[in-house]
């Protein structure tokens, strides 16, 4: 099956590493930014979702206007609006797309962060609020006649849809998360689960977790596994290791000119979403594993969203990269810290390895059926 590659779509330069050079809200550095993904063999980026941030879909529906090709990955918070309403933003993009729209549910693992937008649901009850709302934005989108939804979240009467999203298909929606409810969810809606770089090992466990609840579920398929990874390449494994570490002089630098916070969203310590600790917990174990994973930059950042790295040559990456296809991972993220630059380089010289070598393992794979 082939792979596909997610990269990052943000209207500014700032990262972990990285203060900003260009303006708070940068519409063509955010067009620069997609195009090179698109120019560099990527197949989609992600507009992420914060409270703070600017709102993802507007953001989307101008880059659809822009670029022809590149696919959209919208992040979504199902408290910010009601599921009937993001059923009709969600086709309407679509159709403005022509047909490059995915959706990212995202169910909130901090309290704080969801309060600052009046979420107060605890974190069972928010993903519970996620499944539901899945299940309508779905219904919206396929059913042809009025229908009536009274659940424990939402009561609507008599909805029907007419802009239907494009060409009558469904947007693909993945959902991540690393708790015991976020994989009784996702694996019983989602097309895509979403978790963070880890070990193989532990990866491994992962997509098992994610299949037997997919099949309790009643799945006869499950979702496809898509991991996320911060690559650091450099021309030798000399200049790779000298280039991890010293952005990893980066991370601290700017944490301790922040007074050791790096982001108003995600405490260093003691974070409170599962993902962030199973991280630390990995980080506290060693900094390398396997062939390339690198566990410090998760360590500096308290285990902030995706922050494992792998470090090395491109080979040296695409081939850790091909262990994590060889275990069912079909998407990979891929984000670094100059973000311009790494797009451009993980795309001219990562992707068309991996892209390479699983086309291969396709052709071994069909030869083998067809005998």
């Amino acid at each position: 099956m082939p792979v596909e590659f997610l990269g990052i779509a943000t209207t500014s330069d700032a990262s972990e590493t990285t203060d900003r050079t260009t303006a708070p809200f940068d519409k063509q550095y955010l067009e620069r930014i997609v195009r090179a993904h698109e120019d560099n063999g990527w197949t989609r980026v992600l507009f992420a979702y914060g409270s703070s941030g600017p709102e993802p879909s507007a953001l989307a529906a101008w880059t659809a206007a822009r670029l022809d090709s590149i696919e959209l990955l919208l992040a979504h918070r199902p408290n910010v609006s009601y599921p009937t309403f993001a059923a009709k933003s969600f086709a309407t993009l679509d159709q403005l797309s022509e047909g490059r729209l995915s959706v990212h549910f995202i169910t909130g693992g901090n309290d704080h962060e969801q309060r600052r937008e009046g979420d107060t649901l605890t974190k069972d009850e928010r993903y519970a609020r996620t499944q539901e709302y899945i299940q309508i934005v779905k219904k919206a989108w396929s059913s042809a006649e009025p229908f009536d939804h009274h659940g424990s979240f939402y009561d609507l009467d008599d909805f029907v849809l007419d802009t239907k999203p494009f060409e009558g298909r469904t947007p693909t929606i993945s959902f991540g998360g690393s708790s015991d409810a976020a994989f009784k969810v996702g694996a019983a809606e989602a097309d895509i689960y979403a978790v963070w770089g880890e070990p193989l090992d532990r990866t491994a466990e992962q997509i098992l977790r994610v299949r037997t609840e997919a099949a309790a579920a009643g799945r006869t398929t499950p979702p496809r596994i898509h991991a996320a990874f911060r690559p650091i390449i450099g021309a030798t494994e000399e200049l790779a290791w000298e280039k991890a570490h010293g952005i990893l002089d980066r991370i601290e630098a700017r944490k301790a000119a922040a007074g050791g916070v790096l982001s108003r969203r995600h405490p260093i310590d003691k974070p409170e979403n599962a993902g962030s600790q199973r991280l630390l917990e990995i980080a506290a174990q060693g900094d390398r594993f396997d062939s390339a994973l690198w566990t410090a930059t998760a360590k500096a950042t308290g285990g902030a969203g995706n922050s494992n790295a792998l470090v090395g040559t491109p080979e040296t990456v695409a081939q850790a990269l091909l262990a994590y296809y060889d275990l069912g991972v079909r998407i990979i993220s891929a984000r670094g810290y100059d973000l311009l630059d790494d797009a451009t380089d993980f795309g001219r010289y990562v992707i068309p390895i991996v892209r390479e070598e699983v086309a291969k393992r396709d052709a071994g794979a069909a030869s083998g059926q067809a005998a």
